[in-house]
């Protein structure tokens, strides 16, 4: 066995806590905005000058995109969303790279919060209203969304401004005669 796999598996596993994390905190502040603040009943409770927790029902996905309208179309979004949850739960299984895989499990932890409220619920709970004066700089979000976002813009940035190193001269093939 490899000296490097046991700390791959070390990530692997710490990455997947992170994402039971994430998937967990997600659904308290849910549960807090349904029972605890009452949000459905009450509508909205200002907290700050910029920050309101105001009740939404998001029908669709990113961006109110792909809005399901029937039931079958809410199934039909489960699905998809599961199998995008399924790829990312592969690509995690298969990275070594820690930012990767703390950006993937953001992701996986944030998805799997949202396909929850889509299968029990048939929409997924937003309440995170950051605003200034009447001006949204965002959509009404919740913390699976923001881990998702968060997680996305981590690889990103990694895929973006970190590059292979070049290998030393001794590692290049060397020339055939």
């Amino acid at each position: 066995m490899n000296a490097q796999q046991p700390n791959v598996l070390k990530r692997r596993v710490i990455a997947l806590i992170v994402a039971a994390l994430v998937f967990g905190l997600d659904q308290w502040v849910k549960m807090l905005m349904l029972g605890h603040f009452a949000l459905p009943d009450v509508g909205q409770i200002p907290l700050l000058p910029f920050f309101n927790l105001t009740w939404t029902e998001n029908y669709g996905v990113s961006l109110g995109m792909l809005t399901a309208q029937s039931v079958e179309m809410r199934y039909l979004l489960v699905a998809l969303t599961s199998l995008i949850s399924l790829v990312v739960f592969v690509w995690m299984l298969r990275e070594k790279s820690w930012p990767e895989l703390l950006g993937l499990a953001f992701v996986l932890g944030g998805a799997i919060g949202n396909i929850r409220d889509r299968f029990t619920r048939g929409y997924v709970i937003d309440y995170a209203d950051f605003h200034i004066g009447d001006f949204r700089p965002f959509l009404i979000f919740n913390i699976a969304d923001a881990a998702i976002t968060i997680g996305v813009l981590i690889i990103l940035a990694r895929s973006l401004f970190s590059r292979e190193k070049p290998k030393p001269e001794t590692e290049q093939a060397a020339p055939e005669s």
